[in-house]
């Protein structure tokens, strides 16, 4: 009677050879999926293939593109256009990063539709800028250091800009109610408030 014993790789059910090879295998079509999603082709989901038209005016440039009826105007002026000083925060209307100014209003552009910006002026924090050459709400910031680790900020900023186009000489309680609708996990709300009455001051000075 033989007592040699199986090669394991020739046992019934899955070897030890086919294991490690669909492990590989499926290693690999997971590191190209994250390669397709970092590349920030397409959001994953359905309706791939209801593409709509749509025209959007955006820091005085138009662009004309096709989106998926459930994109968020973040995910196109991040993900699409590459704006990308527009944060992605929270995603559901809470922290206020994502703001931006529609119509010099400020809005959530997670919580709304490329679809439904379109027809409408849309400011970006690079639509603030001269050039290189920083608009005063963000000089303001910067003279006041009203940030700390700067990701909340982009979004602050454009909250101020929009109450002082509204408001050019709000007082100290306008613009705590003003600046209500963004968070800041550092906390740093007293500078944040002196850099909006900064910015008051720099734009009845001939800023923008």
């Amino acid at each position: 009677m033989s007592t040699r014993k199986k090669d394991p790789e020739q046992t019934p059910g899955v070897t030890r050879r086919g294991f490690i090879g669909s492990v590989g295998a499926g290693a690999v079509a997971v590191a190209a999926g994250k390669t397709a999603a970092q590349a920030g082709e397409q959001p994953p989901g359905p309706h791939a293939d209801g593409m709509t038209p749509v025209t959007l005016n955006i820091n005085g440039r138009v662009h004309r593109m096709l989106v998926e009826p459930r994109w968020t105007l973040l995910y196109v002026i991040r993900d699409r256009l590459g704006l990308t000083a527009t944060k992605a925060g929270c995603e559901r209307g809470e922290c206020g990063a994502c703001t931006v100014l529609i119509d010099g209003t400020p809005r959530y552009a997670c919580m709304t539709l490329a679809l439904e910006a379109e027809g409408q002026e849309i400011t970006t924090l690079e639509g603030l800028m001269n050039g290189e050459e920083l608009g005063p709400t963000q000089q303001a910031f910067a003279e006041k250091d009203g940030f700390q680790c700067g990701y909340c900020t982009p979004g602050q900023i454009m909250a101020a800009e929009g109450l002082l186009r509204s408001n050019p000489n709000p007082d100290v309680h306008q613009i705590q109610h003003g600046m209500g609708g963004n968070l800041c996990r550092c906390g740093a709300y007293v500078n944040i408030f002196k850099a909006v009455d900064r910015a008051a001051e720099l734009k009845k000075g001939g800023g923008r």
